[in-house]
């Protein structure tokens, strides 16, 4: 007789924290796509918490499922809610170029025009957008 064993598969992520200002950002990279729904958005958020204290995350856009850009999936804004309700400010990094959705390009505009969510091309764009912010 067998038993049989539910299998989880453990996701690996890489958490390095810098120091800019007075205060941390988490930088997060991982070979997988960390976030493909609401809950893995505030799982990472909590693993992020809790190994770093940081509330300033960046991540790269390959980290996020691919459905993540097509708003009319609505993942997108359900996503970037929770990251405001917990008041963890976020940056996106990579070529969003890619996209041809003019409803994206204005997603994106109107993020950047916040004081909450990014999507920037690069990692050090990033760090100082997010060291400026309280």
């Amino acid at each position: 007789m067998y038993d049989e064993y539910k299998l989880t598969r453990r996701v690996i992520m890489n958490i390095v924290k810098v120091e800019v200002g007075g205060g941390n950002i988490a930088v997060v990279s991982s070979n997988e796509i960390l976030i493909g729904d609401v809950q893995s958005a505030l799982d990472l958020m909590a693993t992020v918490q809790y190994e770093s204290g940081c509330n300033r995350i960046i991540i790269n856009k390959s980290l996020l499922s691919e459905s993540f850009f097509d708003l009319k999936t609505r993942l997108a804004g359900e996503i970037l809610q929770k990251f405001i309700n917990y008041r963890v400010k976020v940056a996106i990094i990579g070529d969003f170029s890619v996209y041809s959705s003019q409803s994206l390009k204005d997603f994106i505009y109107e993020s950047n025009s916040g004081n909450d969510i990014f999507f920037l091309p690069t990692e050090q764009q990033a760090i100082e957008k997010l060291s400026m912010l309280k």
